[in-house]
C-alpha cells in the first residue's frame, strides 16, 4: 500500500535555518561574559534575528526584530571551534547546543543538550532544537514532541517566558491560531523590553484574523435563514461565491419551500452563482427551472408544509412522507428523507438512495453512497463501505464538490477510528478534511475536523496536541453547552491517560455542569475514577450516560463496552455486582471477535477483573483470566508468565518449574509504560523462573511487545492468541523465503543494506526475492507457500502512515513499496511459516490499550507459527545475528532458547550491541 502524501504545511518560519551561522557572534559575547576573557574579534550581533524562536542564554535572548530569511540562502560561517572547546571544558552543553542551534545544526545541538542536566531552560531549548532536527521528515511528529516538551516546562514553571514563547510558535505551526495567540497574550504580560511587543502583535493578527473568518461564515450562514421563509429575501450572491458550500445547503431548501413558479425563478441567480463558484456547468440553474416547470396548485402546499416541518425542526410525518412519496415532487421527498436520516429516524435507505441518485445531481448522489455506506456498516460489511466512500471521494473530487468531499473525508475518518481502529488512516483524512474546510472557509466543518484531529492524537497518546486540538475547538464557540461538554470530557480522558487524576475530575466536573450526558469516553473516565474514591452525582451522571448510548441500534460489541463500563464502576461500590457484570462481558465479547468495540469490551473486563483478582491474592484466577483474553484454554502448569497493567495497577504472576505460584500485585504506578517493560516484573519472580527451559509469556495490551520484560539469561516469548487448526507442517517442508537486497525508493534515501551472506552448503528450498523483484505484491504472494521466511530490509515507524512499523520494499508498478501490517493480515499464510523480520523497529506497535498491533501480531493473525522482530533500530549486520538463531533452531532447539542462546553469545563477543536485548519472540 503507497502511503498517503505528507500533508505540506506551511514550514515554521523558526526553522528557517540558513542565516542561524550569522549571528554566531552573539556566541562569542556571551562566551566571552562567561568566561571573563578579553573580547572577541567577532563581529556585533547583526540587527535584526534570523531566528524566531528563543533561546535561554541571556545574551542570546535579547529582543531584536525577526527578518526571516527571503530567496538565497547565505553561505555559513564556520563554527568558531576554539570557542566550543572552551565551552566543552567547562561542560558549558546548553552553551555548545546553542552555538549549533545557531549555526544550522539542531540534531547536534539535541545530542549535546542530552548531556545538560535537566532543567526548564534546556527542556524550552530542547524544543527548539526537536522542532528544528525533525522539520526535514515529519513536521506534525516534530510539533507534536516540541509540543510535548515545553507543557511539561510550562507545567512546572508557568511563567518560563522563553518556553511560553516557543509554546506560541509551535501552537501556531499547528494552525491552532487562538491557542497561540492566548500564548502570546501570556508573553505580553511579562511586560519584558521588545517581546512583549512583538508577542502582543502576534496576538492581535492571529485572533483578529481567525474570527474575522468566522465572522464571514456566520455573516453567510445568517444571510441564507430567510431563503426558505421569505420569498423576497435579498439573494446571498456575494456570499454564494465566497462560501459556496453552506450557501449551497440552503439553496436546496430555498427551492424547496418556493411557493409558487416566480419564487422559483427568482432563485436563478443564486443558482448561477453557485454554479460558478463550482467551476461552471449547469446542474443548479436546471434544478430551479426544473422545480419551476412544476404544477404549484399541487406542489404549493406540499412546499408549505414542508417548510413548516424544517423551520419548526419537528419530525415529518409518516403520512406527510408517503404523501411526497406518492406526489413526483422528488426533491421534496429527498429532503424530508434527508433530515430524517441527520436527525437519527428509521429510513428506508435504500428507497432514499434511489429517489436521490435520481435526482441527477452529484451533490445527491454522494450523499446517497454516504448513506449506503451506513446501512452496510450496520450490517456488518465495513468493507463495502469502505470501498464505496472510498470511490465517491474520487467522484466527489472530479465533481469539484469540495464541500461533500470534506464531509466524505469525516466519515472516512470516523470509519477508521470507531469501527476499523486505525488511526494512521484516520488521520490523513482528518488532515485532508481539514485543508477543505480551511480552503472552503467553512468555519463550522474546521472546527468538526479540529474534534476529529484531536481524537486521532488520542488514539496515538499524543495527549499534548490532542488537548490543543480539543480547546482550539472550543475557543471557536466558547459559549456553546454541548461543545463545553463534548470538550471537557475529552480533556478529562487525556489527563486520566497522563496520569494527572485530579485534573481528569476537574475536567469531568466541568463536563457534568453542562447538564449533558458524558458520552462514552466521559463515562468511560467516570469509571476509572471509581478507583480513587467517591464523585458527587457520579453515579447518576454514569447511568444517563449509559442510558443514552443504550438507545437506538447498538451494536451488540457496543452493548458488552458499555457493559464493561458499568462492571468497573459497580466493582467498586458492590464488588460481587461488578464481577458478575463484568464476567458476562467477556462471555458477550468473545462472541464478536472481529467488532473492535467488542475487543475493547474484553479488555477493559478483563484487565479489571485481573487486577481485581491480584488485589485479592487470587493469582491463579489471574492466571486463568489473562490465557483466557489469548484463548489458552488451559493454561500451563509451569513456566508461564502473566503481567497485567491497568493503569496505575500492575500485576504479576508466575508459575516456576515446580508448578508453584508466585505473584506481586501494586497500585502506585503514577505515569504511563515506557519503551521496555523493564522493572514490570519483581525480582522474585523472575527467580522463581530460572529453573524453566523456556516461559510462555501472557501480557494483554499495552505490555504485549515491549522488550525486556525479562533478563536475557531466560528464554522467553509472547504467546499471542490466534485460532490454529491441525498439526503444524514441519518447518523444512516447505520453501525458505529470503527477501534481502532490495531496491528501496531512491527518493526514500534509505542506504543499501549489504548482500546477505548465506550459511555454508545448498538449500534447495531458498527461493530468493532481491533487487526490483522484491515488491510487497511478490513478497505476499512467496509468503503464502513458505514453511519460512526471512526479511532483510529496512523498517520505519511513522503513526502517520501505519499504526504498526513499514517494511520498506520495491516499488510496484503503481510506486506502492510499503508492506504494511493491514496487508499482512489480509493474506493467509498457509504453511504456518517460522518469520525472521530483520528490519529496525519491526516489531514495534502504536500504545494501543486494548490490543496489539505490529507486524509480528499481524503475521501470527495471519498464520505464522512464530515471529522474531526487534523493537529499536538494529545495525546492517544484524542479518548474521538472526541467521544464527535459525541455525540453533534447525539443529533442534526451541525458539525462545535459541534466541536467548544467540542473544547470550553475541553479548559475549560484543557487550556492547545493546539492540540484541530488544529483539523478541512472538508465538
Amino acid at each position: 500500500m503507497a502511503p498517503p502524501p505528507h500533508p505540506r504545511r506551511q514550514r515554521p518560519h523558526w526553522s528557517h535555518l540558513g542565516a542561524f551561522a550569522l549571528a554566531l557572534a552573539a556566541v562569542s559575547i556571551w562566551s566571552t561574559r562567561v568566561t571573563r576573557e578579553p573580547p572577541s574579534p567577532w563581529s556585533a550581533p547583526e540587527p535584526t534575528r534570523p531566528l524566531e524562536a528563543r533561546l535561554t542564554s541571556v545574551p542570546l535572548d535579547g529582543h531584536r526584530p525577526y527578518v526571516p530569511m527571503r530567496g538565497g540562502v547565505p553561505a555559513a560561517a564556520p563554527l568558531p571551534l576554539r570557542e566550543l572547546a572552551r565551552m566543552e571544558d567547562r561542560q558549558d552543553w546548553r552553551g555548545i547546543a546553542s552555538a549549533y542551534l545557531l549555526a544550522g545544526d539542531a540534531r547536534q545541538a539535541l545530542n549535546y543538550l542530552g548531556n545538560a542536566a535537566a532543567s526548564p531552560d534546556v527542556d524550552s531549548d530542547r524544543a527548539v532544537a526537536l522542532a528544528l532536527a525533525h522539520a526535514g521528515a515529519s513536521e506534525q511528529t516534530a510539533l507534536d514532541e516540541a509540543l510535548a516538551v515545553l507543557e511539561d516546562v510550562l507545567r512546572e514553571q508557568p511563567d518560563h517566558p522563553q518556553a511560553l514563547w516557543n509554546h506560541a510558535l509551535v501552537l501556531r505551526n499547528l494552525d491552532l491560531p487562538l491557542l497561540a495567540a492566548d500564548a502570546f497574550d501570556a508573553v505580553a504580560k511579562l511586560g519584558e523590553p521588545g517581546w512583549s511587543a512583538e508577542a502582543r502583535t502576534h496576538a492581535g493578527l492571529l485572533r483578529e484574523q481567525t474570527l474575522a473568518r468566522g465572522r464571514a461564515w456566520k455573516q453567510a450562514f445568517a444571510a441564507t435563514q430567510d431563503l426558505m421563509a421569505d420569498s423576497n429575501a435579498p439573494l446571498p450572491l456575494k456570499e454564494a461565491a465566497n462560501l459556496p458550500g453552506i450557501v449551497r445547503l440552503a439553496f436546496y431548501d430555498a427551492v424547496r419551500a418556493a411557493p409558487s413558479k416566480d419564487a422559483a425563478l427568482r432563485l436563478l441567480p443564486l443558482a448561477d452563482t453557485l454554479d460558478r463558484a463550482y467551476g461552471g456547468g449547469t446542474v443548479l440553474h436546471a434544478t430551479v427551472t426544473r422545480v419551476a416547470a412544476r404544477d404549484f396548485q399541487k406542489r404549493e402546499p406540499l412546499a408549505r408544509d414542508y417548510a413548516r416541518s424544517v423551520r419548526g425542526r419537528t419530525p415529518f410525518p409518516p403520512a406527510f412522507l408517503e404523501t411526497l412519496r406518492r406526489s413526483g415532487e422528488d426533491d421534496l421527498y429527498v429532503g424530508a428523507l434527508g433530515y430524517e436520516l441527520t436527525a437519527g429516524r428509521p429510513v428506508d435507505v435504500a428507497v432514499f438512495a434511489r429517489a436521490a441518485d435520481g435526482l441527477g445531481d452529484p451533490w445527491f448522489h454522494l450523499i446517497a453512497e454516504r448513506e449506503r455506506a451506513n446501512q452496510e456498516v450496520r450490517d456488518g460489511q465495513w468493507w463495502k463501505a469502505e470501498a464505496r466512500v472510498r470511490e465517491a471521494l474520487r467522484t466527489c473530487a472530479a465533481e469539484r464538490l469540495d464541500y461533500r468531499c470534506a464531509d466524505l473525508h469525516a466519515w472516512l475518518t470516523d470509519m477508521y477510528l470507531g469501527e476499523l481502529h486505525r488511526p494512521a488512516e484516520a488521520h490523513a483524512h482528518a488532515l485532508r478534511g481539514w485543508q477543505l474546510a480551511k480552503k472552503q472557509g467553512e468555519w463550522q466543518q474546521e472546527r468538526l475536523f479540529l474534534q476529529e484531529l484531536a481524537q486521532v492524537a488520542r488514539f496515538h497518546h499524543v495527549a499534548p496536541t490532542a488537548s490543543a486540538y480539543f480547546r482550539e475547538s472550543l475557543a471557536r464557540v466558547p459559549d456553546d453547552r454541548t461543545q463545553l461538554n463534548y470538550v471537557h470530557r475529552n480533556l478529562a480522558t487525556l489527563a486520566w491517560m497522563d496520569f494527572r487524576v485530579d485534573e481528569a475530575r476537574q475536567h469531568l466536573e466541568q463536563s457534568m455542569e453542562s447538564g449533558l450526558p458524558l458520552g462514552l469516553n466521559g463515562a468511560g473516565v467516570l469509571a476509572d475514577l471509581a478507583r480513587f474514591g467517591p464523585m458527587p452525582g457520579a453515579a447518576d451522571a454514569l447511568s444517563r450516560a449509559l442510558s443514552g448510548l443504550r438507545q437506538g441500534q447498538a451494536r451488540p460489541g457496543e452493548r458488552a463496552l458499555l457493559d464493561s463500563i458499568q462492571g468497573e464502576f459497580e466493582l467498586e461500590r458492590d464488588p460481587t455486582a461488578g464481577r458478575a457484570l463484568l464476567r458476562s462481558v467477556l462471555t458477550q465479547a468473545e462472541q464478536w471477535p472481529g467488532d473492535v468495540y467488542a475487543r475493547r469490551a474484553q479488555a477493559r473486563a478483563s484487565a479489571a477483573l485481573i487486577s481485581d483478582a491480584g488485589r485479592t491474592g487470587a493469582f491463579v484466577e489471574a492466571l486463568a483470566l489473562a490465557g483466557r483474553q489469548f484463548q489458552v484454554t488451559e493454561v500451563p502448569e509451569r513456566c508461564v508468565l502473566a503481567v497485567s497493567v491497568q493503569h496505575e495497577r500492575t500485576l504479576a504472576v508466575a508459575r516456576g518449574p515446580s508448578g508453584a505460584v508466585h505473584g506481586d500485585f501494586t497500585q502506585t504506578r503514577t505515569a504511563p509504560l515506557g519503551q521496555d517493560a523493564s522493572g514490570l516484573v519483581p525480582p522474585a519472580l523472575q527467580e522463581a523462573l530460572r529453573g524453566c527451559e523456556q516461559v510462555q509469556v501472557l501480557a494483554p495490551p499495552p505490555v504485549n511487545g515491549l522488550p525486556r520484560l525479562l533478563p536475557p539469561d531466560i528464554a522467553w516469548s509472547y504467546r499471542v492468541g490466534h485460532a490454529t487448526v491441525g498439526p503444524l507442517p514441519p518447518v523444512d517442508s516447505g520453501e525458505h523465503l529470503v527477501v534481502s537486497n532490495v531496491d528501496t525508493p531512491a527518493a526514500l534515501g534509505l542506504p543499501r543494506l549489504p548482500p546477505m551472506s548465506h550459511p555454508p552448503g545448498e538449500d534447495a528450498r531458498r527461493v530468493m526475492l532481491e533487487g526490483a523483484r522484491a515488491t510487497p505484491s511478490r513478497v505476499l504472494e512467496a509468503m503464502a507457500t513458505a514453511t519460512e521466511v526471512e526479511i532483510h530490509t529496512h523498517g520505519v515507524f511513522s503513526p502517520e502512515l501505519s499504526d504498526a512499523s513499514l517494511l520498506m520494499l520495491a516499488p510496484e508498478q503503481d510506486g506502492r513499496y510499503a508492506l504494511t501490517a493491514n496487508q499482512v493480515r489480509a493474506h493467509g499464510l498457509s504453511k504456518a511459516p517460522l518469520v525472521f523480520l530483520a528490519a529496525c523497529g519491526a516489531a514495534r506497535t502504536a500504545p494501543f490499550p486494548h490490543e496489539s498491533f505490529s507486524l509480528p501480531v499481524a503475521f501470527l493473525d495471519a498464520g505464522a507459527r512464530a515471529v522474531l522482530a526487534a523493537t529499536v533500530d538494529i545495525p546492517d549486520t544484524a542479518g548474521r545475528f538472526f541467521n544464527d538463531v535459525r541455525e540453533r533452531i534447525h539443529a533442534g532447539a526451541l525458539p525462545s532458547v535459541a534466541l536467548r542462546d544467540e542473544r547470550q553469545a553475541w553479548l559475549q563477543a560484543s557487550p556492547g550491541d545493546r539492540w540484541v536485548h530488544d529483539v523478541l519472540l512472538f508465538e
